[in-house]
């Protein structure tokens, strides 16, 4: 039965990292469709490349449960099944978290820029819209915000 659990919670975690969500400017949530933005016009200052990993944790949890059960199946009295749940739950956790930072990494920018206000923001987001330094671009405020090229006056 625990290899059974074992060989279920796997997958589980694989598909739980993998659903990492899309951090992208052209990307909406449903929930984000029809809110009204706040927008302000700017100036890129500097772009920088970063790397973007997942912090909701579900790969520690999936992973310590998984580790958990397997430990317990360590063979012996019931003192070498509990201390093994332990040992595999913390090993676990730590393997499911290693695994959830590297199949959830995405590449994205940090920009810098200088409202026309004079105030300097900083926006990080996905790598589906590149801006350079000197480009003109609007700020939106929301729940996400994002940088969008600008092509008025």
């Amino acid at each position: 039965m625990k290899k059974y659990l074992m060989l279920l919670a796997i997958p589980l975690m694989f598909g739980v990292c993998g659903c990492t969500s899309n951090i992208g400017a052209n990307e909406y949530s449903v929930s984000g469709t029809g809110e009204v933005n706040r927008a302000l016009k700017g100036t890129v200052l500097s772009v920088r490349q970063v790397s973007v990993e997942s912090d909701n944790g579900a790969g520690t949890l999936i992973g310590a449960a998984a580790g958990g059960v397997a430990g317990s199946a360590i063979g012996g009295d019931d003192t070498a099944h509990i201390l093994g749940a332990i040992g595999g739950a913390v090993l676990g956790g730590v393997a499911g978290d290693a695994a959830q930072g590297a199949l959830s990494k995405q590449s994205g920018y940090e920009y810098v820029i200088q409202l026309d206000n004079g105030n300097l923001v900083t926006v990080t987001q996905g790598t589906d819209i590149l801006l350079t330094p000197g480009q003109k671009c609007l700020v939106l405020y929301g729940k996400q915000a994002r940088v969008i090229p600008y092509n008025g006056i």
